[in-house]
Formats: C-alpha cells, structure tokens, sequence
C-alpha cells in the first residue's frame, strides 16, 4: 500500500549514556524510488545518512544517501535501518540481512538492547597525503590509508583530536572522502572523531563504518580483539567492537524518535514528522 511505503523514521545509532548518537533517516519501501528522488529526499532530511531498503530475493537491499552523494558503506544508518525492521516489520526476528550494491551481504543481529553490525574489515596501510596536518592544524603521530577512501590520523592523546579545528576547506581538498582522527581514550580502549566534507559531511557524529579500518589497527595495536570505542563529535557515540579478521563485529544501541511519511507528491519531497 502506498501510505506504508512512504513511512519514514528518525533513528539515532549508537547512543549512550549521556551519547546522543547519530541521527539517521530510515524508509522502508515495498519498492524502489527513483534515484533522483532518494537523493532529494536526503537532501530534505539534512542528516549525514538517509536509508532506503527495499525486498529482495532472501534479504532487503539497502542503499543510503548523504545530503549530496550516494555512498558505499553506512554503519549508523545500517543499525538505524535495523531498528526500523525489528520494531515495525518483524518483532520477532533476531537478525536481519541487508544486501548493498558494493559492501556485499551485511547483517544485523540482535542481542538484547544491543544490535550488531557484521562488517568487512578495511584496514589502512602506509601513506600521508600531502597537506593533512594543515587541514586538521596538528600533526599526528602517525598516518594510515586507504588511498581516495580513508585517511587515518594517529595522535598520542585523547585531549589531541578533542582539540582539532579542521579546516574544512583543506579537508575536502584532499583526495579522500573521509579523514579520521584517533588515540587511545582515557574512558574507553580508543576513541575517534570522523571528517567527511567531500561527502556533505562536516564532522560525522558516530561513523559506524569508520571503525572497519579503526578496529584492525586497534586490536593490533592494544593485542585485543573485543573494544570499546567511543566517537567524540558534539553529540558523541559508543560503540563496541570486535575483530574477526577480515570482518568486523560493531555493535550499539539505538533509539526511534520520530515516524511520519514522505509527501512525494510535490517537486521537492517533504517529510512530516511526529515523536515516536
């Protein structure tokens, strides 16, 4: 029916205790929008992430948007997608399968209040693009990288990347979509904050897929493989880890805080809103 295929959600991903997490939009669909419109949809909501996700053979296909661009990988709005499916279309289920057009076959299970993320591992290797330490106005101890993907940061403390002022002209001059800063935390094993301005995306609040490339080189750095993290934008998340190798477990809470639907009968899609 077309009033439940334009339900739409705001959920935030990986909240805490005093974490306000990630807000991301969710849409459900029982079929596929244009891709235009999905991008003007997410554009509307103005959050880093909009999902959409939509059946398929054995699972849902999920696709997300940023305000300006379609991306590859999305932690917080897969767990936000996740949340929508377990408390609206099926109650029932422990976990879920999503099915994406360049990250394989991600599922989502769920353990108590907790739902866990089954990601690739992405880790980054040697490399410093030129200008890094002017965009971020420090100079990290150490650089990682998965070239015109991730930039990796490494500072010796907590209070380091806390105090970054990026420049985010610089930033989005650099060729990599997303520039991480992170050092050990003094509350949690490690901790990180996440710039994407080359994707719309100022400073990230919790970035979910960050932490495929931050966990490989934290467990190996700490010699453990389950981690706490914690992501320290404004908003501020918590997430916990595990690393399987080439995978990558996140798992973290989230929290529905308002349903609507999409009036997509206008030029500009619009959402209504309520609290959930």
């Amino acid at each position: 029916m077309r009033e439940k295929e334009d339900k739409i959600y705001v959920v935030d991903a990986f909240v805490g205790e005093g974490l306000a997490g990630n807000p991301a939009a969710v849409c459900p669909r029982g079929d596929w929008l244009a891709d235009e419109v999905m991008q003007s949809v997410a554009r509307e909501m103005a959050l880093s992430e909009t999902a959409f996700f939509a059946p398929v053979d054995d699972g849902y296909l999920l696709r997300w948007f940023t305000p300006a661009t379609e991306v590859d990988l999305c932690g917080h709005a897969t767990l936000s997608s996740a949340a929508v499916y377990f408390t609206y279309l099926d109650p029932g289920a422990s976990a879920v399968r999503f099915q994406t057009l360049k990250a394989g076959v991600l599922t989502v299970t769920r353990n108590g209040d907790l739902l866990e993320l089954d990601f690739p591992a992405r880790p980054a290797g040697p490399g410093s693009p030129d200008g890094l330490a002017a965009a971020l106005g420090a100079t990290p101890a150490d650089i990682l990288r998965i070239p015109g993907a991730t930039c990796m940061a490494v500072f010796d403390s907590e209070d380091a990347v806390r105090g970054l002022t990026p420049d985010m002209a610089l930033l989005s001059a650099l060729e990599d979509r997303m520039i991480i800063a992170t050092a050990p935390g003094e509350q949690a094993d490690f901790m990180s904050r996440c710039f994407a301005p080359r994707a719309g995306i100022d400073e990230d609040p919790v970035t979910g897929s960050a932490h495929t490339t931050l966990v490989p080189y934290w467990s190996t750095r700490l010699g453990k493989a389950e981690l706490r993290a914690v992501q320290a934008s404004a908003r501020g998340g918590e997430l916990f880890c595990t690393d399987r190798g080439d995978r990558v477990a996140i798992a973290g809470r989230a929290a529905i805080r308002s349903a609507g639907t999409l009036d997509l009968a206008g030029a500009l899609p619009r959402a209504e809103l309520i609290d959930a």
